[in-house]
């Protein structure tokens, strides 16, 4: 019988996207030094500033100005990063290295570039069994599960993804991604639900630009 177990990735080139523009204690404490160090050179200036007020103000002005594109150097900074990591994992060997949680990200990646809007990663202990959220081109509502599996996907994991969408996230399509494969059991019950499925033959066709399928599997 094949593992369920999700395998072991590297975490190299791991960038989370709700990350992206927070600033971390680093940032903070970078900022403080600065406002110290400006506060004292100002204070030293002043002499000089009485005397020479229009340099100074110029001087003051481009000070400034520098400060504030920090942030948004620092933003285009971390944007670029995840580019190159996203594009460096449209394969399916580059995939089957990833974490659980690198593949969520990478998921995410995708719908944003298909047009998806509102993507939300919702990963982790309180996720209530939903990985992501998005809203498509079409305006439609949708819930992701993202399985890393090396082996397949079986009947349970179906069933807790139902019933996350019969209750908390009522209203929504479902989704289930995983670069495995489904047993037969779990993609009976997938099909009698209407679930669309992105399996390991399709999320190869998603990460080479293939459209995501929009239909749901229907059984029989």
């Amino acid at each position: 019988m094949p593992s369920r177990r999700p395998a072991r990735g590297r975490r190299t080139g791991r960038t989370r996207g709700r990350r992206g523009g927070r600033l971390e204690w680093t940032d903070l404490f970078l900022w403080g030094v600065a406002a110290v160090l400006a506060y004292a050179a100002l204070r030293s200036a002043l002499p000089f500033a009485r005397s020479h007020l229009p340099w100074f103000v110029a001087s003051a002005v481009a000070v400034l100005a520098a400060a504030a594109a920090v942030p948004i150097v620092r933003a285009r900074t971390v944007a670029a990063r995840q580019r190159r990591w996203f594009e460096a994992n449209l394969e399916l060997e580059r995939v089957d290295r990833l974490t659980g949680p690198e593949f969520e990200t990478l998921t995410a990646g995708l719908l944003r570039r298909d047009g998806f809007r509102q993507v939300r990663e919702l990963g982790g202990s309180g996720d209530r069994g939903v990985d992501l959220t998005a809203v498509g081109p079409d305006g439609r509502r949708y819930a992701f599960q993202c399985k890393r599996y090396a082996g397949s996907v079986g009947a349970p994991e179906v069933r807790n993804f139902l019933g996350a969408l019969a209750h908390a996230f009522a209203g929504h399509t479902g989704v289930l991604v995983t670069s495995g494969r489904l047993t037969r059991q779990a993609l009976a019950e997938a099909g009698e639900a209407g679930l669309i499925l992105v399996e390991r033959d399709r999320l190869a066709g998603w990460l080479r630009g293939e459209p995501l399928p929009r239909e749901p599997l229907r059984s029989g």
